[in-house]
C-alpha cells in the first residue's frame, strides 16, 4: 500500500491525474495484499478496480507460486518483480511470455541503504526505469518532502538513495 501511494503521490506533483486504492480481503494481519494505482495525463472517469493492469509489481516473490500475478495483464504489459532473479527465470515461473519483464533485489538493497528490510522506496526506483512513467529527480523530491515530515534526514537519504540504487540495478529483459 505505501509504494502504491507514493506512486500516486508523485503522480500528482508532476501533474498527474490518479486513482489509488487497496484491496484487502478477510485474511489475517501481514497476508498478501493487491493496491491499485491509476495515473493518467487526462481525468479518470473510471471508478472500478483494476482487472487488466499494464504494469504488475509484486514486492513478495512468494507470491508467484500462489497468485497468477500476470491475470489479465495485456501483451506488452510490464511484471516488475523484487528477487535477485534475472527477468528470463521470471518470464519462465510466470510463463509470461509477452511483454517486459524487469527484476530487482529490492529487499537487499532496502537492507543496504535504509538498514531494513523495506522494499517499497527500491521498488519505486526500479518502477520509474522500467516503465517512464515518470521522472525520478520529481519523485525524490517528493520521497524528501514526503518522508521529511516523519523521519530523520539519515532515513530520507536512505530511501532517496534506494530509490536511486534500484533505479540503476533494474534488471530488464
Amino acid at each position: 500500500m505505501t509504494a502504491a501511494k507514493l506512486v500516486a503521490e508523485a503522480a500528482l506533483r508532476q501533474d498527474q491525474y490518479f486513482q489509488a486504492s487497496p484491496e484487502y480481503g478477510p485474511e489475517r494481519m501481514g497476508a498478501p495484499i493487491q493496491a491499485f494505482t491509476r495515473i493518467s495525463a487526462e481525468p479518470i472517469d473510471i471508478f472500478c478496480g483494476v482487472t487488466n493492469p499494464d504494469i504488475v509489481v509484486v514486492l513478495d516473490p512468494t507470491l508467484l507460486g500462489a497468485v497468477d500475478v500476470t491475470d489479465g495483464m495485456p501483451e506488452g504489459g510490464t511484471l516488475l518483480v523484487n528477487t535477485a532473479d534475472e527477468p528470463a527465470v521470471i518470464r519462465e515461473q510466470t510463463g509470461f511470455a509477452s511483454g517486459k519483464v524487469a527484476t530487482v533485489d529490492a529487499t537487499q538493497i532496502a537492507i543496504d541503504t535504509i538498514g531494513k528490510a523495506i522494499p517499497n522506496t527500491p521498488m519505486l526506483g526500479a518502477l520509474l526505469k522500467a516503465t517512464g512513467i515518470m521522472d525520478i529527480d520529481g519523485v525524490l523530491e517528493h520521497v524528501r518532502t514526503s518522508f521529511g515530515k516523519k523521519f530523520s534526514q539519515e532515513i530520507i537519504e536512505g530511501n532517496v538513495n534506494a530509490v536511486r540504487r534500484a533505479y540503476e540495478e533494474v534488471k530488464i529483459g
